[in-house]
């Protein structure tokens, strides 16, 4: 499951957390789930960024890097299944949960599903672009275009790099998992519950139009504990440009969450 590499600390061998550096000594794990079409590597400067007790184990899903050859999961509930089963060795210490945009409703899901599970909770739900699950109403669905059609909608979420989307012979491979991801969230239906008892954190962009400002603040509902939204400039993909302080405001609330 681990490998210990001396004072390098531990490599992951599980295909769910590819690159964590596990820290032994870390007081907080943090889960970190991507955007559809992103990838593990995302979160990769985060564990220079936040503090060293801050542990950072990113979720790989099937469909890419890592996992390319699997093929990608093209439901909600499939995902948040078999992610929770994985992660369940790893609750050894306080953890907090962070998604950014279909990421943001993946951690919310699991979090509930840990409820369901009677496993332990997560000490904090951080999450990032995404309207508040039980505002969230789909649109027309995208992921059956055609792939003229579907790389047209790729291009105008601003999402894929253009070096993905103009290369001829990288973009069909890639095109099964974008479309399964954006399947995974326009077929999303939320089932009401309970609010969770941990504190939430939302984070948007002012200029985000398909995330307005009042869809971000609809997740208070979602807790009965302390809820905070913060807003940056930019669009949908705001945590690229203020990536520093998007973590300087992560590392503040789980300074004491623990």
């Amino acid at each position: 499951m681990r490998e210990w590499h001396g004072n390098a600390g531990v490599v992951e061998t599980s295909v769910w957390l590819p690159h964590v550096r596990w820290n032994p000594a870390s007081r907080l794990r943090v889960f970190c789930l991507p955007h559809a079409g992103g990838a593990a590597s995302m979160f990769a400067a985060w564990p220079e960024t936040l503090p060293d007790d801050i542990e950072v184990a990113a979720l790989q899903l099937p469909g890419r890097e890592t996992r390319f050859r699997e093929p990608p999961l093209r439901h909600f509930k499939a995902i948040v299944d078999r992610a929770a089963t994985a992660l369940v060795p790893y609750f050894d210490r306080p953890y907090a949960l962070f998604g950014h945009s279909m990421g943001a409703m993946l951690a919310f899901e699991l979090a509930r599903e840990m409820r369901r599970r009677a496993l332990p909770q997560p000490v904090q739900l951080l999450v990032s672009a995404h309207v508040a699950p039980h505002k969230y109403r789909p649109g027309p669905p995208t992921y059956n275009l055609d792939d003229a059609a579907f790389v047209g909608e790729l291009r105008r979420r601003n999402g894929t790099p253009a070096a993905v989307l103009d290369h001829p012979d990288l973009l069909p491979l890639m095109l099964p998992m974008l479309r399964a991801d954006f399947e995974v969230c326009e077929t999303y239906a939320y089932a009401p519950d309970a609010p969770l008892s941990c504190p939430i954190s939302a984070y948007g962009a002012l200029d985000d139009g398909d995330v307005p400002p009042e869809t971000i603040h609809a997740w208070w509902e979602q807790t009965t504990s302390r809820f905070e939204a913060r807003f940056w400039t930019g669009g949908h993909f705001f945590f690229r440009t203020f990536e520093r302080e998007l973590l300087q405001h992560v590392t503040a609330e789980l300074a004491n969450a623990a």
